[in-house]
């Protein structure tokens, strides 16, 4: 997937003190995932785990979005001669880019918070649901809008999105593609809390250093033994996913549906 992140720095870190700020910094994207964001935010978590005086993460989006998903207009290739768009197999991608992201989001023995300051879609709502705690404005949206694009739920929902809300809910939520507002959100378990816009990030970042100031051990064996406490391993959930992905970027409705967000029309699935 192209990268156009080449006049700023897709993804900014901030330090207060023990806590570490991550924002998403494609704004006028609604901070699209990227190759660039994608990278460089598996790198802050790299950086926010091997700094020993961090001891607390919060996650946020530049602008009016949380993450409104992965940058979709990136995928289009040269026109097929149909005159739709060629898509590429989307599995190999997944392994090589998503999966190291969300596994590091698990393995790092430290709190992320993530504060949803605005909508959070496809692979931005997957994004929010990996981290330990999250905080939503009131405005803030989710939407596991795969379906609506003819794909399937990656970057970890189908393992964290069912121990949330449970399996029904979870099921409905990937098979409509329906918006959840915050406070519904918050209702199904999805979120921890809900705040005013203009105080999200503030709250997020008051709760992490208080984290911050907890026993870190505790912390760290808290959210292993939290993430570890169900059937299904992260790993097959991923290396699921990545199967589910690549079946469904084979597809003719995926073709149909990334066209069809590239010309902001009505897909018209088979």
């Amino acid at each position: 997937m192209a990268s156009s992140d080449t006049a700023q720095a897709a993804v900014l870190a901030d330090r207060h003190g023990c806590v570490q700020t991550i924002t998403l910094n494609r704004p006028a994207k609604l901070n699209a995932l990227s190759d660039a964001l994608l990278a460089e935010l598996t790198d802050a978590l790299k950086t926010a785990e091997r700094d020993e005086s961090i001891r607390a993460v919060v996650i946020t989006g530049a602008g009016r979005a949380f993450c409104a998903g992965a940058d979709l207009a990136a995928f289009a290739g040269e026109p097929r001669a149909d005159g739709k768009a060629s898509v590429p197999r989307l599995g190999a991608f997944l392994r090589a880019k998503s999966t190291p992201l969300v596994l590091r989001l698990f393995n790092l023995e430290k709190p992320i918070v993530a504060a949803v300051n605005g909508v959070a879609a496809g692979a931005g709502m997957s994004l929010a649901l990996g981290c330990d705690i999250r905080i939503a404005a009131e405005s803030a949206r989710f939407i596991l809008s795969f379906v609506n694009v003819g794909l399937v739920p990656d970057l970890g929902s189908t393992y964290f999105l069912p121990r949330l809300v449970g399996a029904a809910k979870a099921v409905e939520l990937a098979m409509t593609g329906d918006p959840v507002p915050a406070p519904e959100a918050l209702a199904l378990g999805m979120v921890n809390r809900v705040v005013a816009d203009s105080v999200v990030l503030a709250e997020s970042q008051a709760l992490a250093e208080r984290l911050a100031r907890a026993p870190r051990a505790s912390l760290a064996l808290i959210k292993r033994g939290m993430g570890r406490g169900h059937e299904r391993s992260l790993d097959r959930a991923l290396e699921l996913e990545a199967d589910y992905q690549e079946i469904a970027s084979r597809t003719d409705d995926f073709v149909e549906g990334l066209d069809a967000f590239l010309h902001k029309r009505s897909p018209s699935f088979e």
